[in-house]
């Protein structure tokens, strides 16, 4: 979606909740889009926005507007989010062959959340429009399948298998950081960089010398991503020591 377009969407919706004094909420959103409404929203008066998926662990996430009244301590998601557990009989499909199942049956990305695939079962998250015809999935890819509703409590979090990684930098530029966490000479770095595959917390950036932090999620086209956990020590030579993961 366009940045424009999903601005003014998200405008629409928060005008819609103060208007009514009724939560509003768009659909499940990628994280550039939630990054993307969310520093909208810090610079907007009167707009109190949550983000959820279902679990902590979620990728994609809801944006629910709140009204004045509604706090956001007091605010359940659960009301406005689902989960199914779809069990593959004699056959272990993959995260795209659920994919296609799904989109195959007329239903939009934007009404799914994430899909977590463990083996021979799924659990995906939706909005509360489509979970009937959700239920009445009978077949992914090759293999014959049964749903049924689940409880947002009752997902199981995935297992996220990670690379523990340290290395040392002179200062926390963006190309540093990338041939760290790559192993990529700093020249290779900046040159992927330039072309317009690395993203920092999913945005793409054409700046070198941007400064990273601790908490960013830095990706590169072709070979992953992994988050920045943290910075501390420095090297004989006063280089600085970053510690990173990077997702398997």
């Amino acid at each position: 979606m366009e940045n424009n377009e999903l601005l003014r969407r998200a405008e629409d919706l928060l005008a819609r909740c103060l208007r009514s004094g009724a939560v509003t909420h768009t659909g499940f959103l990628t994280p550039a889009e939630r990054y993307e409404i969310e520093r909208w929203a810090a610079h907007t008066p009167d707009c109190a926005a949550v983000f959820d998926g279902g679990r902590p662990e979620c990728e994609r996430t809801v944006c629910f507007f709140l009204p004045e009244w509604q706090e956001a301590e007091s605010f359940d998601p659960a009301e406005s989010l689902r989960a199914i557990r779809i069990t593959a009989h004699f056959g272990s499909p993959g995260h795209r062959d659920y994919m296609g199942a799904l989109l195959g049956m007329g239903i939009g990305r934007e009404w799914l959340g994430d899909i977590w695939v463990a083996e021979n079962v799924a659990y995906i998250f939706c909005l509360p429009s489509v979970l009937r015809h959700l239920l009445s999935i009978e077949k992914v890819g090759r293999c014959g399948v049964t749903a049924e509703e689940l409880a947002l409590s009752a997902v199981p979090a995935p297992e996220r298998k990670v690379r523990q990684k340290s290395f040392s930098v002179q200062s926390l530029r963006l190309d540093a950081v990338v041939g760290g966490m790559f192993n990529l000479s700093r020249t290779e770095a900046a040159r992927q960089i330039s072309a317009g595959n690395v993203s920092i917390n999913y945005q793409e950036s054409l700046k070198t010398d941007f400064a990273v932090k601790e908490g960013d999620i830095v990706s590169l086209r072709g070979a992953g991503k992994g988050r920045v956990t943290g910075t501390g020590g420095t090297s004989r030579k006063g280089r600085l020591f970053v510690y990173a993961e990077i997702y398997q």
